[in-house]
């Protein structure tokens, strides 16, 4: 397992960078956030070229931007990577903060290095799930989303989107007709720490629908009550 560590704790740094490696884990450390973007988007594609993934984690006080701004700025470009939040911020805003801009774990300091390892071997079995854009553009009738810019639309016209409402679109729109359940969307998007009862897929679903289905005579996103949502064409 292949994992990038951001952290400007050297202390923190070398007891992780020691004990992950010797768990058999490949650690690269990264003092900054503008570092740790670059290894990042290095990661990526080589996750591109090889298929083998990499662990980001992520503290969020650094010295030049923070860890919500690299995961921020990963999300934008598409870097589809799992991260791990590791931080002493572990106020309950501080991680939604984290998890609403594309993180999809979180452990605050101190921590227990069994747990921390057990989470890295949880997403690592998520990551193994990532597939590489077979495709540049996805189409589905006439919504199209482009990967490379991510900007969507739909007869031309086009789509304005948050990130979390891209991500939710291409997941969907990734998979035509497959059918996903509430949890797989939560787990997906938002992360394992995500209280499960959270009504936030809904939610987002239907600002999707409002801006992907409203005005058109066909609709795409489809609702099987009880167990989920599909995107598709009619036949």
């Amino acid at each position: 397992m292949k994992i990038l560590l951001i952290e400007d704790d050297r202390r923190i740094a070398d007891f992780l960078q020691r004990g992950l490696g010797a768990e058999s884990m490949s650690v690269r450390v990264a003092c900054t956030g503008r570092d740790g973007i670059e290894l990042a988007q290095q990661a990526w594609q080589s996750f591109m070229a090889d298929g083998e993934s990499t662990i980001l984690v992520l503290d969020l006080m650094l010295p030049d931007v923070s860890g919500l701004d690299v995961c921020q700025t990963l999300r934008a470009q598409n870097i589809q990577l799992p991260i791990l939040m590791l931080t002493a911020m572990s106020t309950v805003e501080d991680r939604i903060s984290g998890l609403r801009l594309g993180a999809d774990d979180y452990l605050g300091k101190p921590f227990d290095f069994d747990e921390l390892l057990a989470r890295l071997q949880a997403l690592g079995r998520r990551g193994r799930e990532i597939k590489k854009p077979a495709e540049t553009i996805l189409r589905v009738a006439d919504l199209q989303l482009d990967r490379t810019t991510m900007k969507a639309s739909r007869a031309g016209r086009p789509i304005s989107l948050t990130a979390k409402e891209l991500a939710l679109l291409e997941l969907l729109m990734n998979s035509p007709g497959k059918l996903f359940s509430r949890e797989r969307i939560l787990s997906n998007i938002w992360g394992l720490n995500e209280d499960p009862l959270t009504n936030v897929v809904d939610v987002y679903i239907g600002r999707l629908r409002s801006k992907i289905d409203e005005g058109h005579a066909v609709r795409l996103i489809k609702t099987q009550r009880g167990l989920g949502y599909r995107l598709e064409a009619e036949a």
